[in-house]
């Protein structure tokens, strides 16, 4: 592959799934590309657990389905197990390796993994470079906040650091470490990184449909745009043809696409872990339907997969039936 692939997938892919721990995973993602997003990424893999084959990072790894160009994150801090994940994650077939430099989970960062990478940029910038040198060929690219905190906005020093270490492409969000995912996202922040680098930048944060994504694109210059919270429970989010289509076509398209992930689901996962997925989703995919509290009652206790799918088919009826959704 060659490191300037990159753009051209940004370019084809403008709009697209941002990676979400325990929510990305294969049929979420499959299931987003279905609808429209362009190349998705994998939820975060952490490079220790990797480096121990733990079962749950490995099959976080595994590209045996096609979902086109495979983009996987790495989660980690130190050289020892972030290189040679990344080597791993290459021979595994990714197409780009993205170093998670945003999560601002406590139990994360106190481990200085996620957004903590931002705090100390010369040691970030050493990481980085042993990365680059491990897997020239590939497409390197982060993800990263505007900063650890309101006093400490450093998304600019951080993404320049990137770019002169030979990081191919960044995406930011916005908020700062302690905001965590509260309060407004500052847009002009993504504005600042795209007009100090020359590499292109992906926006993040407060997203919820293509035309806020239209409009971060115009308002900031980035490249492309990712979504996330706002695609879970709406993975038709990524599609135009959605936008346009009136409450009958949005029930059919919406029940569909359901139907599938539930499939997808059930055929990916072993089958507790299935029913979990199952009920997880759609505990999200009825936040607007019709007596979304029942049904969700009535997912609690659900132990198979037959049952969560009888509690989806009370969604399927005729449309005149769906009023009050």
């Amino acid at each position: 592959m060659h490191r300037e692939s990159i753009r051209e997938w940004l370019a084809a892919s403008p709009v697209r799934l941002a990676p979400m721990a325990s929510y990305t995973n294969v049929p979420f993602r499959q299931v987003a590309v279905q609808c429209g997003s362009g190349f998705t990424t994998n939820e975060e893999i952490d490079a220790d657990a990797l480096a121990r084959d733990n079962a749950r990072a490995v099959r976080n790894a595994r590209t045996d389905v096609d979902l086109g160009v495979v983009a996987m994150q790495l989660l980690g801090c130190t050289e020892e197990t972030m290189v040679p994940s990344a080597l791993r994650l290459v021979e595994e077939g990714a197409d780009i390796v993205d170093i998670n430099m945003g999560c601002p989970v406590q139990k994360i960062v106190k481990r200085g993994k996620g957004a903590a990478l931002m705090r100390d940029v010369p040691a970030t910038a050493r990481l980085l470079t042993s990365i680059r040198n491990a897997i020239p060929d590939t497409p390197l690219t982060i993800k990263i906040r505007s900063g650890w905190s309101e006093e400490h906005q450093n998304a600019v020093e951080v993404a320049r650091m990137a770019q002169d270490v030979g990081v191919d492409a960044i995406t930011v969000h916005p908020r700062t470490r302690s905001q965590q995912y509260t309060g407004r996202a500052p847009w002009d922040v993504i504005a600042d990184v795209v007009a100090a680098v020359d590499i292109p930048v992906t926006g993040n944060g407060d997203v919820k449909s293509l035309h806020d994504a239209r409009r971060m694109m115009e308002q900031t210059g980035c490249a492309s745009v990712m979504i996330g919270r706002a695609a879970l429970g709406r993975p038709w989010v990524f599609d135009p043809v959605y936008e346009a289509l009136d409450d009958a076509g949005r029930f059919d398209y919406e029940t569909d696409v359901v139907s599938r992930h539930l499939d997808l689901m059930e055929s990916y996962f072993p089958r507790v872990e299935a029913v979990l997925q199952m009920k997880k989703h759609l505990m999200y995919y009825s936040r607007t339907w019709a007596g979304a509290r029942l049904l969700r009652g009535e997912l609690f206790d659900l132990k198979t997969t037959e049952r969560v799918r009888e509690v989806f088919s009370k969604r399927v009826r005729p449309i005149g039936e769906a009023a009050g959704r």
